[in-house]
């Protein structure tokens, strides 16, 4: 389902969304009715497969755009989830041009990639091949993560490639791959990102930036980061219901 989603980050738009990773349509429709732009799906550290993910748009797609985070960077993952219909991919750990490209021609039909060509969801099991093989170029999503010290010292070289919509920064992977592991305000992580900041700024890439917290991101808004993902279901029900915990047992 088409929401105009790569053509509002390419215009510079803020785009505010949070983590799904429960296996519950039911989440990500709350989510969705909250107001979010977007809604990051996370098939690399949560326990989605690839039928719950389709569950998971089945139930929203039609009202948010849906970004699915592949578990690896592979050819296959990469065909599974667009097919399903999702707005576009995120692929995780991208540490060399190389891997960038080769998740450039996974999401891209010929003749800008090598996109496997079937008939699924997204072409309407076959009734709207037409239309989605028109659309898809303009349409799909492509993003990247940088979030290890190697992406960091090759990200001239990566954001070169054509096809890349967005940098989003993984900065607990990050931090942990420079033996920082959790201090994500580190100095030496705070160096790595601004590093990834400036050579996308002059590349024209757009960035993102996860945080558990409002607060977390707030630095990021202020550096023009356009892409935002903040939180995870999981973490909204644990605040939420520790919070009422807490006020029922103060009174």
């Amino acid at each position: 389902m088409w929401h105009n989603f790569r053509s509002r980050l390419r215009n510079g738009e803020r785009l505010c969304g949070t983590m799904v990773t429960l296996p519950t349509p039911a989440v990500a429709e709350i989510l969705a009715d909250a107001g979010f732009d977007w809604l990051f799906i996370d098939g690399e550290h949560g326990p989605l497969n690839t039928s719950e993910i389709l569950s998971i748009l089945q139930a929203v797609d039609d009202r948010i755009p849906c970004l699915v985070r592949v578990p690896v960077a592979d050819v296959v993952y990469i065909n599974r989830v667009l097919d399903l219909g999702a707005t576009g991919i995120i692929a995780p750990q991208i540490n060399s041009a190389e891997t960038a490209e080769a998740v450039v021609s996974a999401a891209r039909y010929a003749p800008e990639g090598a996109r496997g060509v079937g008939l699924a969801r997204a072409h309407g099991y076959g009734m709207a091949f037409q239309d989605y093989i028109r659309n898809a170029k303009d349409q799909t999503t492509v993003i990247i993560q940088a979030e290890h010290a190697l992406s960091v010292k090759n990200i001239e070289s990566i954001v070169a490639v054509p096809g890349i919509d967005a940098v989003l920064l993984g900065p607990y992977d990050l931090a942990a791959s420079l033996g920082k592991m959790g201090a994500v305000d580190d100095p030496a992580v705070k160096q790595a990102i601004n590093r990834v900041t400036t050579v996308c700024r002059s590349a024209g890439i757009s960035l993102g930036y996860f945080g558990v917290t409002a607060n977390a991101v707030r630095p990021y808004v202020d550096l023009g980061y356009q892409l935002l993902v903040c939180g995870t279901d999981t973490l909204f029900l644990g605040a939420s219901a520790t919070r009422t915990l807490n006020e029922l047992r103060e009174m």
